[in-house]
């Protein structure tokens, strides 16, 4: 950030007075300009014993395979971004059940939020962000061309656990240095 938002002058880091943390500062305002991690929001759209997945179409990891998810819009909860990036990647509407998972990306500086969520009908196709949208089973899911890791360890979590009968609510962190999600 280079300058301020609110008057357009330049800005500095530096430690505002009561913070500890470095900051953009505007050198005439003083307003001080805080940046935070953004929120990643998506769903596991199920079908029977089916998942819906969305082939991307877009950067990054074009081609390669993902849940419905995008970020979180202004004015808008976590099941709404959830049900309208489902209905943008892939043109299917969804019932948002219950909150699945909270995943923090800390070297990303992204919070993943993912829900379970029930395909209200069949009639879906790809949104303009996806190449290709299926239904699959665990069976046929192409675990080696998932796009992200926050979407790979839950989905092998979803899975275990919907085969042992009880799903449960997580909570983990997912860094670029370790080679598995850290979860509770």
């Amino acid at each position: 950030m280079k300058f301020c938002s609110s008057c357009s002058a330049q800005v500095e880091l530096r430690i505002p007075d009561g913070d500890t943390l470095l900051r953009h500062v505007c050198t005439v305002c003083h307003e001080i300009h805080y940046q935070n991690p953004k929120m990643v929001v998506g769903c596991i759209p199920e079908w029977e014993d089916k998942i819906l997945l969305c082939r991307r179409a877009i950067e990054p990891r074009l081609g390669w395979w993902t849940l419905p998810a995008g970020f979180m819009e202004n004015n808008e909860t976590l099941a709404q971004a959830a049900a309208r990036e489902t209905l943008e990647e892939a043109n299917a509407r969804v019932e948002i059940g219950d909150l699945y998972a909270i995943y923090s990306l800390p070297h990303i500086s992204q919070v993943y939020a993912l829900f379970r969520a029930k395909l209200l009908d069949l009639d879906f196709k790809p949104g303009v962000e996806s190449s290709e949208v299926k239904l699959v089973s665990e069976a046929e899911i192409p675990w080696n061309e998932m796009a992200f890791r926050v979407i790979h360890d839950p989905l092998r979590r979803y899975f275990n656990e919907r085969n042992q009968g009880k799903l449960a609510f997580h909570t983990g962190i997912i860094d670029r240095s370790q080679k598995t999600g850290s979860t509770s």
